[in-house]
């Protein structure tokens, strides 16, 4: 899975877990840019990337994320690509 399949799937995710189809993901988006990602939801999606990419976070790698590349960045390395 290369970078932009990543993102691609993300947008879903987010889509889903924020119950929004208007969510448009850069590598920039934070949890300002979304008006519902508080840390409940986080929690959530974290969760909800976690079960699509069967993999887990670290808890350092979840107190670090700051955007959406980030994650993105996470995901790709675990991928390999």
């Amino acid at each position: 899975m290369n970078r932009e399949q990543v993102m691609a799937k993300l947008t879903e995710i987010f889509r889903d877990v924020f119950d929004d189809d208007s969510i448009v993901l850069h590598d920039s988006t934070s949890a300002k840019d979304i008006e519902d990602w508080d840390s409940l939801e986080h929690i959530n999606l974290i969760g909800a990337v976690e079960r699509h990419f069967r993999m887990r976070f670290t808890m350092k790698e979840v107190s670090g994320m700051k955007n959406v590349g980030e994650m993105a960045d996470i995901l790709c390395e675990r991928a390999g690509k």
